[in-house]
């Protein structure tokens, strides 16, 4: 993700779901305007589809005030005056957590009423805990449709088609994106209820993959892309030790969905295409026209696509709620790592320094130990 006079080709902002800690997002995205970085594309799931939404439904000077104005909604309580200790913070972030599943979340979903919990078991009654008709006002008040309508930037959203399983991506290129195709991206059951759209019902589609990389690659045909990818569940982690961390890397494996596994697929993928490439070099002219020949040259073609990534690392106070816990100290430490850890990155060496317009896939994680 560079400057838009840079030449780089397209700039793709990639945002991975993961319930509160979106606010880490925020921070990725204030970062990025501030360093004056231009966004062509946003694809989303679920968290990441709210977010992505308030990127392309907003003018660039607007679009980090968007995202903070729903993140103070959706955030709840006092900030702390002190830094307490992992003890005290953990039972602040669990009372936290608890409250949620009590109260709802201002802005975002409630409790059916009756709640769901009076229908009994097996009983006809709503199929989700919650209401999430909060969210659609919300949508509508901080999101501008006719402007992400207006395909000035391209937003895709993944959704999972509750009857079929597929993954399905509604994209503005492509059809009218409306507060309910945001709504269906992020409906993750049993808490959320699905969300009908045009006779069909979408389910959250972080159920199949909650990252919505592998869509840009395959759309990545013939423009170099520089991706910034922000996860919020790492794919990476200890060995845990107790049964609150075993909860904890349970969950950072599900949702992670296989990041690294497919940015290694992509990069395979190149290193076969560069010997694809290599060899028909080597055929004789003779051989330049054979179909065979044509349909490898064809398929050996790739883009040049460097992509960034930026990790959420959990707190050792954070448990496997750290998803729904929206405390409001808890959301300004979140923005505040996404803010620090983009800034790092995006100033880092390597990226400023990176080889441009190289074909295939080169990744960049330069959060962690290690760099690259």
């Amino acid at each position: 993700m560079v400057s838009n006079n840079s030449g780089d080709g397209m700039n793709v902002l990639v945002l991975q779901g993961g319930g509160a800690l979106g606010s880490y997002q925020g921070g990725v995205v204030q970062a990025a305007f501030e360093a004056e970085n231009h966004v062509d594309w946003v694809a989303g799931v679920s968290i990441g589809a709210i977010n992505s939404a308030l990127v392309a439904g907003n003018p660039i000077p607007r679009r980090v005030e968007r995202i903070r104005a729903f993140w103070d909604l959706v955030s709840s309580g006092p900030e702390l005056p002190w830094q307490p200790t992992d003890g005290l913070h953990a039972a602040i972030n669990e009372f936290s957590a608890a409250l949620v599943t009590v109260t709802g979340v201002s802005g975002f979903f409630q409790h059916h009423f009756p709640p769901r919990a009076l229908y009994g078991a097996g009983l006809p009654g709503p199929i989700s805990y919650y209401d999430t008709s909060p969210l659609r006002e919300t949508l509508l008040k901080l999101v501008d449709f006719d402007l992400i309508n207006s395909k000035q930037t391209r937003l895709s959203v993944g959704a999972v088609d509750v009857e079929t399983g597929n993954v399905v991506y509604f994209d503005n290129f492509k059809e009218t994106i409306r507060p309910e195709h945001i709504m269906a991206s992020g409906a993750l059951p049993p808490g959320f209820p699905p969300v009908e759209i045009d006779g069909r019902h979408y389910w959250d589609g972080g159920l199949v993959s909650n990252t919505p990389l592998q869509y840009v690659l395959d759309c990545a045909v013939d423009e170099d892309m520089s991706i910034l990818q922000v996860d919020l569940f790492p794919s990476r982690g200890p060995m845990p030790a107790t049964m609150d961390e075993a909860s904890v890397r349970e969950k950072d494996i599900r949702y992670s969905s296989r990041t690294r596994l497919n940015t290694d697929m992509q990069v395979d993928l190149h290193r076969s295409k560069e010997a694809i490439r290599r060899l028909l070099q080597k055929l004789p002219p003779e051989l330049r026209d054979d179909p065979d020949v044509k349909h490898l040259a064809e398929r050996s073609k790739e883009p040049a696509i460097a992509v960034l990534q930026l990790i959420y690392r959990s707190r050792p106070y954070e448990s496997s709620a750290k998803d729904y816990e929206f405390s409001r100290t808890t959301m300004l430490e979140h923005w505040t790592a996404g803010l620090a850890d983009a800034q790092r990155s995006l100033d880092h060496p390597d990226w400023k320094n990176r080889k441009r317009h190289e074909r295939g896939i080169a990744v960049y994680d330069l959060t962690r130990p290690g760099g690259q």
